[in-house]
């Protein structure tokens, strides 16, 4: 039993898992290469430690499936003093893993990861998070708190998304992570490593504090529906009887509703940043006015699919009629480089609805994106 003096060193690039096991979390999808991850673990310049704990519920087979096969690793003799797993994870055990990683790491199944919050806590005690993009990380990974897994979320095969995953998490360790951290100057300090802290501590710091989710709910959700209930209870209901109405005619007219032609003007075949785009649609509203409807451009990158990526959207304006059939008008500033691609969409607009979706009504071309 003397190896395990030599278990973990404070010296080593030490990653941290903690969390519950279900099948999302995907406890073992660091195991799809074993040989992979053995020569990151026992790698002689750059060398990687695993501190990972977790507990699966009593009646979860196969979270504790999961578990087994992950401590079958841990025992292996090339290992066994490069990964360890703590069984019964709780608060009390997570008060010491938290300080004592250097990165956090995250590989669930997206799009079912709701939050992630051990990420969040990691973040505050000083640990980069290597993860999916997909819960809190989706939302505020900057490209410099940490790192980004890619996802394989548009491959159906499981097997072969979570071979392209961990293949993916490996690439980052070996060439992105263990590199930053072991990058010394001659003070031994790891500056690129400490600079990225400091970034993740000035930026996520003011965010993953339960009183600024606190302030949030109440100035964009509790203040605003209490509003809503005083202005739509005066003068006997009057406002909600009103909104009611317009709701009714609204879903009477929506059938009708259609997004006819959608075109831009003086468009080269090859547009440079800050060129303006101007669009026009026709839009058919059977019956309904301007008023009722928010007529939006969706403009942004394009992938490979002709899909529009990190969309962003611009309301178009009025300006004159044929009939049912209204002509809206707006320009943008082409912001970026590379392919770009628009579209035209329509919804219900009232100021007394919670949100443009509540209705659960939407047009756009038969088409798709531009």
């Amino acid at each position: 039993m003397g190896w395990i003096e030599d278990v973990l060193s404070p010296d080593i690039l030490t990653i941290g898992f903690a969390r519950r096991v279900p099948s999302y979390k995907r406890l073992t999808l660091m195991l799809r290469d074993r040989d992979r991850l053995t020569a990151l673990l026992t790698d002689p310049e750059r060398p990687v430690q695993l501190v990972i704990a977790g507990k699966a519920h009593p009646a979860d087979e196969g979270g504790k499936a999961l578990i087994q096969e992950l401590v079958q690793f841990t025992d292996e003799v090339d290992v066994r003093h490069r990964i360890v797993f703590l069984p019964d994870y709780d608060i009390s055990m997570a008060t010491t893993l938290y300080p004592g990683c250097d990165v956090w790491l995250n590989n669930p199944l997206r799009p079912l990861e709701a939050c992630g919050t051990s990420g969040m806590k990691a973040a505050l005690n000083g640990a980069l998070n290597l993860s999916i993009l997909d819960g809190w990380w989706d939302e505020w990974f900057d490209g410099m708190n940490g790192w980004a897994i890619p996802t394989a979320d548009g491959v159906d095969d499981p097997d072969r998304r979570d071979d392209l995953e961990a293949s993916a998490l490996y690439d980052l360790i070996e060439k992105k992570v263990a590199p930053l951290f072991y990058d010394r100057g001659a003070d031994n300090v790891p500056h690129g490593w400490v600079e990225m802290l400091r970034h993740n501590l000035r930026t996520l710091g003011p965010k993953v504090l339960a009183r600024r989710m606190v302030r949030d709910y109440m100035n964009l959700l509790y203040v605003p529906a209490a509003e809503s209930s005083r202005i739509m209870s005066v003068r006997g209901f009057a406002a909600a009887r009103e909104l009611a109405e317009w709701k009714a005619r609204v879903q009477h007219a929506w059938p009708s509703v259609r997004v006819d032609h959608v075109q831009s003007e003086d468009v080269v075949m090859a547009p440079t940043l800050g060129m303006p785009l101007k669009v026009h649609a026709l839009v058919c509203l059977g019956g309904l006015s301007p008023n009722d409807v928010d007529v939006q451009l969706v403009h942004g990158r394009v992938d490979a699919d002709d899909r529009i990526v990190e969309p962003n959207t611009t309301a178009l304006a009025a300006s004159g009629a044929e009939g049912e059939t209204w002509r809206f008008e707006a320009q943008v500033d082409l912001d970026r480089t590379g392919p770009f691609g628009y579209t035209v969409r329509v919804l219900p607009h009232h100021s007394g609805l919670a949100s443009p979706v509540e209705m659960g009504l939407l047009r756009v071309p038969v088409g798709g994106a531009s």
